[in-house]
């Protein structure tokens, strides 16, 4: 019998990594740059919006959101996996584990949440736009993210603290992190019930179909609005849903491979792909959203170039106002 193992002697074991041979090297690599095109990319679009008076709206403020949560999520993961990379063992303490499960978990909810809310953005711009501006006013909008950030992050401490409480008779987590279901299955106790419970109630319900099921909605009313709207709501309606869209199907994607593969062993699938699907949500989404946001807004897009022409003519600007004053001198 397996002996059982407290949260302060545990540590667990990222079977996925296996033996990666002179092949660590390259991943590393692809792993490190990932990571640091993230971080721009995020970082960039996020001094944008705050430098630019213009972009001082409230998409543009859940834009602002959904970044940092890009960077959170990134962050959540890639540092470590650059390190079991590189490592022989691929062990991780329990303590490692946990904080790593709240960092993944809370980035999954605050993306689900932010992407929710501006569904609701969206739908108040279109179909009520006379209303706009008294409906999502810039404090009502500050609450709102304040609100998803704080809920998110409740829903999975309490999640944590039953998992945490638990004595451990397995080591082996088949995947590149660790995840709260997989982690729970390890525990020596066979009562699954709060596992299920969250991954029903919270899991599923709140935080997957309940926004599913809403942003659904919104998008049905901004449709049956736009075939009776003029040519230019129709342009302003595809140019700012269309990369939110992108956004949501690709997220639920990744949500969903994730949650099969977390119940259900896949051997068929090559370990290079399963690697890059198991972690498609904390590594290709948070790229994927800075660039499909700056390339398809237009306010974004002007803003970028506004900056980069102020930055270019910057010197000649300061050299001719220095010039300017040696004459008068």
């Amino acid at each position: 019998m397996a002996s059982s193992n407290s949260t302060e002697t545990v540590s667990f074991v990222l079977a996925l990594y296996g033996d990666l041979g002179r092949m660590k090297y390259l991943y590393f690599t692809l792993a490190m740059l990932f990571y640091i095109a993230v971080i721009v990319a995020n970082t960039v679009l996020i001094i944008i919006i705050y430098m630019d008076q213009n972009l001082h709206e409230p998409m543009y403020l859940f834009l602002c959101s959904l970044f940092v949560n890009e960077i959170y999520g990134s962050t959540s993961l890639l540092p470590c996996f650059m390190v079991h990379i590189l490592s022989e063992t691929h062990e991780i303490s329990a303590i490692f584990c946990f904080i790593q499960i709240f960092n993944i978990h809370t980035y999954g909810t605050v993306e689900f949440g932010t992407l929710t809310i501006m569904a609701y953005d969206r739908y108040v711009c279109i179909c009520k736009p006379l209303h706009y501006n008294a409906i999502l006013t810039k404090r009502k909008v500050q609450f709102g993210i304040l609100v998803i950030w704080i809920v998110c992050f409740l829903e999975i401490g309490i999640l944590l603290c039953f998992t945490i409480r638990l004595k451990f008779c397995g080591t082996i987590i088949n995947k590149v992190f660790c995840a709260n279901h997989l982690v729970v299955d390890l525990s020596c106790s066979s009562d699954r019930t709060v596992s299920i419970v969250h991954d029903l109630v919270f899991g599923l319900i709140f935080t997957v179909a309940a926004p599913v099921t809403y942003i659904s909605y919104s998008y049905a009313k901004i449709l049956s609005v736009c075939l009776k709207a003029s040519k230019e709501t129709k342009t302003k309606a595809l140019e700012t849903c269309t990369p939110h869209l992108v956004s949501l199907i690709s997220f639920v994607f990744a949500c969903f491979y994730s949650l099969i593969t977390q119940r259900f062993d896949i051997f068929s699938v090559p370990y290079p792909l399963c690697v890059v699907l198991s972690t498609y949500a904390m590594v290709i989404q948070p790229l994927q959203n800075p660039i499909i946001y700056g390339l398809k807004l237009s306010k974004i897009r002007n803003a970028c170039k506004n900056l980069l022409t102020l930055k270019t003519l910057q010197p000649y600007i300061f050299r001719g106002a220095y010039l300017n004053s040696t004459v008068h001198y």
